[in-house]
């Protein structure tokens, strides 16, 4: 008998997804009510999970799993082996077939993505296997009404993603004031729709389209916090496509003049760039961090809001260093690595390591 359901909380209001950072116990492993058994982490929050009842732990997620609200970690049974049953969602099982249109063929992402868009899957076409890239085409027919056909210039610049991050390179865009935005790229948004006054022009696949008018280069607004990886793969598909990648440095940042800059990297608001830093391609230091003299910020990673690095701090390539994040002078932190909000940073931190918010991180021993 299943006596209880461990899911997801709602950590942030603003974020439905949340990473599995550590798992407290093993499967079929007795706990008391109370007994901690998960620890959850977004961008701005970090919560452990209790057991809401004694009981024997039966596994549903695994450590690093990106979960949305309500998704279930585990369940609490009477017993340590007796079965229980999943839902489809759970247990990986593919969609009914005779719930599908007669002679569809869909992949099991691009049925999702239909779904979640409320697409009438009768919509689809039977001529093809069908992709998360078919559905948004057909999701965004009329997407050539909002492009019209405007030609655009050097000084034009598409921006990737309609989010919290999207809203934030915009405004810096127009604060810094050489370019014009030519408008919003994003696979989930309807086409039409304004994010403070920019259109919406559709997903990825009319890129080629706007590149043909005369587009040269875009930001990317897509934060991925969550999943680094999304981030990183918009960085490329938009390089591929021949499209320029500028720096983005906030007009109220400070960026000494010995510090260097690459391409793609974003500077908000208030930031702090010392003496002969060095923030590699594509990184992005956020509102209220500093970034002291002689540090060198890795390809892809993020500095959060409020973080300080003392001097001669190395990060490598894609971490995620939380906001309120403070570390000695001289520590080196490797690639992949998580670091949570608060964290103190004595010691040098391994490449994929995980550190929880409000830790001191001293090293191993």
């Amino acid at each position: 008998m299943v006596k209880a359901e461990i899911t997801v909380p709602l950590l942030n209001a603003n974020e439905p997804e949340a990473r599995l950072v550590n798992i407290h116990v093993k499967d079929g492993q007795f706990v008391d009510k109370g007994a901690l058994l998960f620890t959850l982490e977004t961008t701005k929050a970090a919560a452990d999970v209790e057991s809401s009842e004694n009981g024997y732990v039966r596994l549903l997620a695994h450590e690093g799993d990106i979960l949305s609200v309500g998704d279930k970690l585990a369940l609490i049974t009477e017993s340590a082996g007796e079965a229980f049953e999943l839902s489809s969602r759970e247990s990986g099982s593919t969609p009914k077939p005779e719930l599908l249109p007669s002679d569809l063929r869909i992949t099991k992402p691009a049925r999702a993505l239909a779904e979640k868009l409320g697409l009438d899957l009768s919509q689809l076409p039977l001529d093809r296997l069908v992709t998360e890239a078919v559905v948004r085409q057909v999701n965004n027919s009329s997407l050539t009404v909002v492009t019209s056909d405007e030609h655009y210039t050097p000084d034009h610049i598409l921006i990737y993603g309609a989010g919290g991050h999207a809203k934030a390179v915009m405004e810096m865009v127009h604060a810094i004031g050489t370019f014009r935005i030519a408008g919003i790229i994003d696979d989930q948004v309807s086409t039409g729709l304004r994010v403070l006054d920019i259109p919406v022009l559709g997903p990825r696949e009319i890129i080629p389209l706007l590149i043909d008018r005369g587009l040269q280069q875009a930001a990317n607004g897509v934060g991925g916090i969550i999943d680094i990886n999304v981030r990183v793969k918009l960085f490329e598909l938009l390089a591929n496509l021949g499209l320029t990648l500028p720096r983005l440095v906030h007009p109220r940042a400070t960026v000494e003049p010995s510090a260097s800059v690459g391409d793609g990297a974003q500077v908000f608001a208030n930031a702090y760039i010392g003496s002969s830093a060095v923030l590699l391609p594509r990184c992005m230091i956020n509102t209220n961090a500093v970034i002291s003299h002689d540090c060198e910020i890795g390809s892809y990673t993020h500095i959060a809001p409020g973080a300080l690095l003392a001097g001669h701090v190395h990060v490598g390539e894609r971490s995620l260093v939380g906001m309120g994040v403070t570390t000695a002078i001289g520590i080196k932190i490797g690639n992949g690595v998580r670091i949570g909000n608060g964290a103190v940073i004595y010691a040098d931190v391994p490449d994929k390591s995980i550190i929880h918010a409000g830790k001191v991180w001293a090293g191993k021993g």
